[in-house]
C-alpha cells in the first residue's frame, strides 16, 4: 500500500509510536512497588535542585583555557532539546558560576535556601537561560534516568484524589518513623546512590487531611492505609502546569498573592460545608504548581512588595502559606531575572534587606567576544533566510554590537578595535595574555551596557524586508539599517551616546573595507605558480645579498648585483623598515638553513608574514593588468573580463561569496581604486 494516502500515513504513525515508552511513562504501582524502585534506583528521590544540576552535567563538558584560567563549557547550554534554538554563547564564565551554585545547592551547602536572581541588561539571555532550564526539567522527567513519582488516594467509595502538589511518595512515611526508615533505605542503597536519600517536609494539606482521616478509619494501621495509595510516574509539563510555574508582574489591581499560593474553591465549600477543609481549596498557585520542579519569576523586582515577602519563606524555609492553612512545604528551584535599574532599587530599599540576604545574584552580561556574538545572528538568520548572506555581513553587525559594550582602553597605544580583537583571542604586538586579563579586570562595567542583540536582530530583519528584491544581503545594507535605527532607538535618549555609536559604525565600515580589499587582493594574487616564482626570485636575491654574492639573470645569463628594489618592494608590504632589512633577511636565511639541516625544503606558506608580503607584491604587479578600476566603467574588454571572472570565481571558491555578492564586492573595491584609495591594509 502506498504511503501517499491516508491509510499509508496511519501506518506510518503506527510504526513511529513507542508503546513501550508510553507504558513506562504511565507506570502505576503500590507503595511497596515504589520502595523497590527506590532500592534499585535511589535517584528517583532527588530533590529539585539535585535533579536540575544532574540534568546540566549529564550533557557533558569541555574545558578550554582563557587568560591562563581553565573555563568549563557545559554542552547543556548549546540547547540539545531544540537543535540550538535557545543556545547561549559567549558567557561561559558566568554560566560556570550558575552551575557552581546549582552544584552547591544539590549538595545541600546552602544555596538551595536562596532565590537565584539572573541580573543583566535587556536582551542578555536571562530569559533564554531560564527557558532552557524549564525545557530541561520537562524533558528530563520523561527519560528513564530522570524518572520521578507521586501518588494518588483511592478512597473506599471509589473516588480518586491525586496529591494536588505532586508530593514525593516517601513523605507518606510518618515523621516519627522517618529516621529509622531513611537509615535503612540508605543502608540498602549504599554504593548505588549519588545523593543520600532524605525525606524533608510534610505532606500537602489535602494529603494530610486524607492521611489523618484514613488512619481513623483503619484504626491507626498505617500498613492498611497505605494500601489506598497508588504511586505513579510524574511527568512535568509547563503547558499542563505540572512541576513548572511562571509568574510575571501585572497591574496591581488585577493580581494578588493567591496567584502564588492558590485560592478557595467556593463551589466546593457548598459541598463540603467548610472553607477550612483543604479539599475546598485550589492548590493551583504558581508555587503549588511548580512543586518538584522549577518556578520562574519574570522581571522579579517589578513585583509588588507583598509578593516578594512570599519569597522569603519559600526560599529559606521551603514553605508557603496558603490562605487559611498552615505553612506548606515545597521542593522547587526558585529563579528570577531582572535588569539593572530594578536591581539598584532593591539595593537602595532598606526594607528589602531580608530578600537581598536570601538572593544569589548571577550576572548575565552582554557578550564581549565578537566571534561569539556573531554566532547568535548566524543561528537566527542563516538557516531561516532563503537569500544568500554575503560573507562578513553578520560578523560586522556583531562587531558593532560588541564595540558599543566595551570601555575605551586607557592605554594610549591601543584602539578600541584592537582591544575588541584582543578579547576575541587575536594577538597584538606588545600585548600578552596578562595584559588582556588586566584590561578585563579594570573594565568592570563592560558587558553591562551597550547595544542589545535584539536591536541588531531587528535591524537585520528590517534590512531583509526593506531590500527584499536584492539578490543577497550585504554588510552595508545592515550597517546602514543599524545607523538609521539609532534615531528612534527606544532605550537611547542621550545624543552623545548616539554620536558615539555612529562613530563606532564608521570604525566597523572601515574594518569591513579593509577585510574585503584584503580578500580581493588575495583573490587577484592567488596564482600559486606566480607566487612561487616571485618567492624563488626574492629568496635568490636575499641569499646573494646576505652572502655578498651576485645573482645570475635567468634571461641574459649575466651575473648582476642583488635586486634591492625587488627585495624592498616585498619587505615594505609588511612594514620592514630599511634599518631592519638586514636583520629580517638574515633571520629568513637562518630559518631556511635550519630547515635544510633537517632535510626539509622551505615553502613560502611556512612564513605568514612573507606569504602576505608576496601576495601584496603580486597584487600590485597584477592589478594594472586586470584593470580592476575599469569595473566602474561601462565597457570592459574581453581579456579583462576573463581575468575578472577568474578573480570572482576565486572569491566564490575561497571566501564563500555567491555570484551576486562577489560582483558587489568587486564593484565596491573597484570604486575604491577608481578614487585612488588603494592603500593596502596591514
Amino acid at each position: 500500500m502506498s504511503n501517499s494516502g491516508p491509510s499509508g500515513i496511519l501506518g506510518m504513525i503506527a510504526q513511529l509510536q513507542d508503546l513501550e515508552r508510553f507504558r513506562e511513562q504511565n507506570w502505576e504501582g503500590s507503595f511497596e512497588d515504589y520502595l523497590e524502585i527506590v532500592r534499585q534506583n535511589p535517584s528517583v528521590t532527588r530533590n529539585a535542585w539535585q535533579r536540575l544540576y544532574d540534568i546540566v552535567i549529564s550533557f557533558g563538558t569541555e574545558t578550554y583555557t582563557e587568560y591562563r584560567k581553565p573555563i568549563i563549557r557545559y554542552h547543556f547550554f548549546d540547547d540539545p532539546f531544540e537543535n540550538g534554538k535557545d543556545a547561549v554563547f559567549g558567557i561561559d564564565v558566568h554560566l560556570m558560576k550558575l552551575v557552581n551554585v546549582l552544584k552547591s545547592a544539590a549538595l545541600g551547602f546552602g544555596p538551595e535556601k536562596r532565590v537565584l536572581l539572573l541580573h543583566g541588561p535587556v536582551g542578555s539571555a536571562k530569559s533564554t537561560i531560564v527557558r532552557l532550564l524549564k525545557k530541561a526539567v520537562e524533558w528530563y522527567s520523561r527519560q528513564p534516568e530522570g524518572a520521578l513519582y507521586t501518588f494518588e488516594w483511592h478512597q473506599p467509595d471509589g473516588t480518586v484524589v491525586p496529591s494536588p502538589m505532586h508530593e514525593e511518595p516517601l513523605r507518606l512515611v510518618p515523621p516519627e518513623m522517618r529516621t529509622q526508615v531513611i537509615e535503612e533505605l540508605n543502608r540498602q542503597v549504599a554504593g548505588n546512590a549519588t545523593y543520600r536519600i532524605e525525606i524533608d517536609g510534610d505532606l500537602d494539606p489535602v494529603s494530610r487531611f486524607l492521611f489523618r482521616e484514613g488512619l481513623k478509619q483503619v484504626g491507626g494501621d498505617w500498613n492498611q492505609l497505605i494500601g489506598r495509595i497508588r504511586v505513579k510516574r510524574l511527568l512535568l509539563s509547563e503547558r499542563d502546569r505540572v512541576g513548572i510555574g511562571t509568574f510575571q508582574p501585572k497591574d496591581e489591581k488585577n493580581q494578588d498573592s493567591t496567584e502564588l499560593t492558590g485560592d478557595i474553591n467556593y463551589r466546593k465549600i457548598a459541598e463540603l460545608g467548610s472553607d477550612s477543609d483543604p479539599r475546598a481549596f485550589n492548590f493551583d498557585g504558581e508555587f503549588c504548581v511548580a512543586n518538584r520542579g522549577i518556578i520562574e519569576f519574570v522581571e522579579m523586582l517589578k513585583l509588588d512588595v507583598a509578593f516578594l515577602y512570599d519569597l522569603l519563606g519559600a526560599s529559606q524555609e521551603h514553605v508557603i502559606k496558603p490562605k487559611k492553612f498552615a505553612q506548606t512545604h515545597i521542593d522547587e528551584v526558585i529563579i528570577g531575572h531582572t535588569n539593572e535599574p530594578e536591581y539598584r532599587k532593591l539595593q537602595s530599599n532598606e526594607f528589602m534587606e531580608a530578600l537581598r540576604d536570601r538572593t544569589i545574584k548571577i550576572d548575565v552580561p552582554y557578550i564581549t567576544r565578537w566571534s561569539q556574538e556573531a554566532r547568535i545572528y548566524q543561528r537566527d538568520f542563516k538557516r531561516r533566510v532563503k537569500k544568500p548572506i554575503a560573507p562578513h555581513t553578520l560578523e560586522m553587525a556583531a562587531m558593532f554590537a560588541v564595540l558599543t559594550r566595551l570601555e575605551d582602553p586607557k592605554k594610549p597605544n591601543l584602539t578600541l578595535l584592537q582591544k575588541m580583537k584582543l578579547y576575541d583571542g587575536k594577538t597584538q604586538p606588545g600585548f600578552t595574555e596578562d595584559n588582556v586579563k588586566e584590561l578585563r579586570k579594570t573594565a568592570i562595567r563592560e558587558g553591562m551596557e551597550g547595544i542589545s542583540p535584539r536591536y541588531v536582530q531587528d535591524k537585520i530583519s528590517n534590512a531583509l524586508v526593506r531590500d527584499a528584491d536584492a539578490p543577497s544581503l550585504n554588510a552595508f545594507m545592515v550597517l546602514n539599517e543599524l545607523e538609521s535605527g539609532l534615531k528612534n532607538h527606544s532605550l537611547i535618549n542621550d545624543e552623545e551616546r548616539k554620536k558615539r555609536y555612529r562613530e563606532l559604525l564608521g570604525v566597523v565600515k572601515k574594518e569591513y573595507e579593509d577585510i574585503v580589499k584584503n580578500e580581493v587582493q588575495k583573490a587577484i594574487a592567488a596564482d600559486e605558480s606566480a607566487i612561487q616564482r616571485l618567492c624563488g626570485n626574492y629568496i635568490d636575491n636575499v641569499k646573494a645579498y646576505t652572502q655578498k654574492e651576485r645573482v645570475k639573470n635567468s634571461f641574459t645569463g649575466a651575473y648582476e648585483e642583488p635586486d634591492e628594489r625587488l627585495m624592498r618592494n616585498v619587505e615594505e608590504k609588511i612594514d620592514i623598515a630599511a634599518a631592519r632589512k638586514d636583520d629580517f633577511r638574515r633571520e629568513l636565511m637562518n630559518y631556511i638553513g635550519a630547515l635544510a639541516l633537517d632535510g626539509k625544503q622551505f615553502n613560502y606558506k611556512m612564513n605568514d608574514r612573507l606569504y602576505r608580503a608576496l601576495e601584496l607584491k603580486l597584487f600590485e604587479d597584477q592589478k594594472d593588468s586586470i584593470k580592476l578600476s575599469s569595473l566602474v566603467s561601462q565597457v570592459i574588454d574581453p581579456d579583462t573580463q576573463a581575468k575578472i571572472d577568474i578573480v570572482k570565481q576565486r572569491l566564490i571558491d575561497n571566501y564563500g561569496y555567491d555570484q551576486h555578492s562577489a560582483t558587489d564586492v568587486l564593484n565596491f573595491v573597484a570604486s575604491i581604486f577608481a578614487r585612488g584609495d588603494a592603500k593596502e591594509p596591514g
